[in-house]
């Protein structure tokens, strides 16, 4: 469900918040005079916006929608930080775009890391960012429903260590990294396509915190407490240099921080009276280092008070992340480094990404196109190759 008007508020050190909304022309409104900059961006993405997914949240081929592609694309290649600094004038909107764009989880300068702003600031005027009513363990839950109406089984709470454990199938289709892939498969692999899953590469990792609260965060700015999302980083400049620190092999002691606030839209969520939230950070991969203490501090940056509503708080370092769920490795919610080398050729070069040399077993996590943060997509085209293989 549509969580709000409001899908995302970035607030800054003067008390004000950007604030995307549904409306482009509300959005744009906000922005001063980069307001006729953000619509000559949005409006042709967002019109078009089923031609834009259908070509770039896919595999790599011949494009359907060729013309709206290379116009999204001459944008979308741009490295996040000089696209911000080109388009827009004020640091208002260069610093909801940078925010935006952080969700790469690159340093701001690479290139094709405008494609991240651009994407998700279509999809927040398009259809909106959802949230699902009583916890993403919903979608689970209908999922399973719905599998067990079809008369399918779901095993869990075991460790398959070898493909050998698994029941004969024509299909096997693998929710993993190439890093448990050539673990499962053992010398079943050819040299040279495990050499290639061997040479992937992971990018950084997160730190996360998980909150009980006695009240809504206590947002300065009244904004703020619209959004389902908040972006916390101030300008583009405070973003770069934290996205570039973790990169280069240490947090910053200011991070960039995302911060959800569910209970805000969905009281069902907690105790009567009472709030949930969540906020992580970016960091080396493998990192154990606690950022407890740096995230509350940009949470408290934006919204004094904010540690005397806290109830509980559970914390999960790089590592940690990874015991959670062996696909984060060292902590990469992403599968894997998304730059222009990686995007679209993960895990490895070649015309379908997803068949693996050992027949009939394919690969459908965020390793493969078209990556992490696209949920659902990468089993969705997985599936539609194996199916048409034994067709």
């Amino acid at each position: 469900m549509p969580i709000s008007d409001v899908e995302l508020a970035h607030p800054l050190d003067d008390g004000s918040a950007v604030i995307i909304e549904r409306s482009i022309e509300a959005t744009a409104a906000a922005l001063g005079a980069d307001a006729g900059a953000y619509r000559r961006v949005m409006t042709p993405l967002v019109e078009n916006y089923e031609q834009v997914l259908q070509d770039f949240l896919a595999p790599l081929g011949l494009p359907h929608h060729p013309l709206m592609m290379a116009r999204f694309g001459l944008m979308a290649l741009q490295s996040a930080s000089w696209f911000a600094r080109h388009t827009f004038s004020t640091e208002q909107a260069r610093a909801v775009f940078a925010g935006m764009a952080a969700h790469a989880i690159m340093p701001l300068e690479l290139p094709a890391t405008a494609a991240f702003g651009l994407m998700l600031g279509l999809l927040a005027h398009a259809v909106g960012w959802p949230l699902a009513r009583g916890g993403s363990a919903s979608i689970a839950s209908a999922m399973s429903r719905y599998l067990s109406e079809l008369e399918g089984e779901i095993t869990t709470g075991v460790e398959i260590k070898s493909l050998d454990e698994l029941p004969d199938a024509k299909i096997v289709l693998l929710d993993v990294t190439p890093r448990q892939f050539i673990r499962m498969s053992g010398d079943k692999l050819p040299a040279g396509f495990r050499s290639q899953l061997e040479a992937y590469r992971y990018g950084p990792g997160v730190f996360k915190i998980d909150y009980a609260l006695s009240e809504p965060i206590p947002w300065r700015s009244p904004e703020c407490k619209r959004a389902g999302t908040v972006h916390l980083g101030n300008r583009l400049e405070d973003i770069r240099h934290s996205e570039r620190a973790m990169w280069e092999g240490h947090a910053s002691d200011q991070p960039y921080t995302l911060v959800t606030q569910p209970t805000q839209f969905d009281p069902s969520r907690a105790p009567q009276g009472q709030h949930i939230g969540w906020a992580y950070c970016h960091v080396p991969n493998g990192s154990t280092r606690d950022m407890t203490s740096a995230i509350e501090g940009q949470i408290e940056r934006f919204a004094p008070g904010f540690r005397d509503t806290i109830l509980a708080r559970h914390t999960y370092h790089a590592q940690e992340m990874e015991a959670y769920n062996a696909n984060y490795v060292g902590g990469d919610i992403n599968g894997g480094v998304q730059d222009l080398r990686q995007l679209f050729t993960r895990p490895v070069v070649q015309l379908n990404p997803y068949s693996t040399p050992l027949k009939g077993v394919y690969l459908c996590s965020s390793s493969t196109p078209p990556g992490g943060g696209v949920h659902g997509m990468c089993g969705y085209f997985a599936a539609q190759s194996a199916l048409k293989a034994i067709k």
